[in-house]
């Protein structure tokens, strides 16, 4: 029995994912996710007799693009991705131009918003931790701190000590590039964040620990991950069917705020963003709030007695 020689196409492909592995230390799932695209790519360039990616021109990339067309935009932007990382490789490798590389434009995954609590869910997701234990305290404060602050998660669990004014009820926060904007706490925010370290950060401290605000059992700052899974617990106890993250928290300070009359200057600042287009995208009120403003603004859509 024959065995049918290797093509080029796959002998590139192996060549990719040695360079992916061996020289930029891909993980075995990046790596064999970009197999399965290259090698789906590959089967359809074979079909239209190109036998090297190197090959691949605007005509040839076309092609490949009309078989995606069915796919969801993310799908495809993924595989288009994969097919200009091997010809950008063998370009390299060989010390040549590669032709016009296939474009991505136009696909990019249009960015969601996570679903905003009720103010309902946020007091019944605030109030499932246990009040009379240092690890509910804790939990308590950091739920309180991302609503009724905003606070992204690498922002919370980096707060330390210094950070803290308490005469003022002001947090000094380093956001994103290394700017600082300073927040004021609501009081009912400022009570939980006084009472954890008052009462139950001591308890959490060991002496390895440093003047991060929110520690673990071991007593070091809280991780990421530890954030998400606490807050997971809790919306389960709280009957929240919603899958929640901190940064649900941070969206949902942000739309009842604008929803109680704040204007977006002042959110954007609150938020840390760079730009007012980026806050722009935490106002998009629920269609039931704009009719009921709507009613009771517009003259025609007031009932006539």
């Amino acid at each position: 029995m024959r065995v049918q020689a290797e093509s080029k196409l796959d002998s590139e492909i192996g060549w990719f994912l040695d360079h992916l592995s061996g020289e930029r230390a891909a993980s075995a799932h990046t790596v064999a996710a970009y197999d399965r695209d290259l090698r789906q790519v590959a089967g359809w360039l074979a079909d239209y007799k190109v036998d090297t990616f190197s090959q691949v021109d605007g005509d040839a990339s076309a092609k490949v693009r009309s078989l995606l067309a069915n796919y969801a935009p993310s799908t495809i932007q993924r595989k288009l991705s994969a097919l200009r990382s091997i010809i950008k490789f063998l370009a390299r490798r060989s010390g040549t131009t590669p032709h016009r590389l296939p474009s991505t434009g136009g696909l990019r995954k249009p960015k969601t918003l996570p679903k905003a609590l009720t103010e309902d869910e946020m007091q019944r997701l605030a109030d499932a931790p246990n009040p009379k234990t240092p690890e509910g305290k804790r939990d308590r404060a950091m739920i309180e701190l991302l609503y009724g602050g905003g606070l992204r998660v690498s922002e919370l669990i980096g707060l330390r000590t210094e950070d803290y004014s308490e005469p003022e009820s002001i947090l000094r926060i380093m956001g994103k590039r290394e700017k600082v904007r300073l927040v004021p706490l609501p009081s009912g925010t400022h009570e939980h964040l006084r009472q954890y370290l008052d009462q139950a950060r001591a308890l959490l401290r060991k002496q390895k620990s440093g003047s991060h605000i929110f520690l673990n059992n071991r007593g070091t700052a809280l991780s990421r991950s530890g954030v998400f899974r606490m807050l997971r617990r809790y919306a389960a106890l709280a009957g929240i069917e919603k899958d929640i993250g901190p940064h649900t928290l941070r969206h949902t300070y942000a739309v009842h705020l604008v929803k109680n009359g704040a204007d977006l200057r002042s959110v954007q600042e609150l938020l840390g963003h760079a730009s007012i287009i980026t806050t722009e995208v935490y106002t998009h009120l629920d269609m039931e709030t704009v009719k009921e403003k709507y009613a009771e603004a517009h003259p025609r859509a007031r009932k006539r007695a």
